[in-house]
């Protein structure tokens, strides 16, 4: 099934936006409140994660992924992952669809205005996107290569 990119409405399934067969991220209601809570309160980020597969395997997400601010280098630990599994388990993902995952993280330093994702583990492959723009909701989306 694919719909129109919320974004931008383009209806293309080539557009890493576009919504395809991989059901959105859905949270156990009872968690979702207790999520939603902590974000209000501590003003946690929320990073929302496309994954292509180019060919198939697994993806699995490390403890030690941060957010770290370009400015301070100050790090932003991760408080939870959903939709994904936590290293050493794996998520197989066949090759040529998308997966869609969301991992929260504790806030970044009022200051920052650019910040990496960085997934740091003791092998080759971690994910890092560059220089993503803060912008005052904390919620982002970013496809991972």
């Amino acid at each position: 099934m694919t719909r129109t990119c919320p974004n931008c409405n383009v209806n293309n399934e080539e557009h890493p936006e576009t919504i395809t067969e991989t059901p959105a991220v859905r949270f156990d209601d009872k968690l979702k409140d207790e999520i939603l809570s902590q974000i209000q309160e501590e003003g946690m980020v929320i990073v929302h994660c496309i994954y292509n597969a180019e060919i198939d395997g697994g993806i699995r997400i490390w403890n030690s992924t941060f957010l770290i601010d370009k400015a301070t280098g100050e790090r932003s630990n991760m408080h939870h992952a959903e939709n994904i599994t936590i290293a050493p388990e794996w998520t197989y993902v066949p090759e040529g669809k998308t997966y869609r995952f969301t991992l929260i993280f504790a806030p970044l330093p009022k200051s920052c205005e650019f910040f990496d994702l960085l997934e740091e583990i003791p092998q080759p492959g971690g994910f890092f996107i560059q220089n993503i723009r803060r912008n005052k909701h904390d919620i982002y989306n970013v496809v991972i290569v």
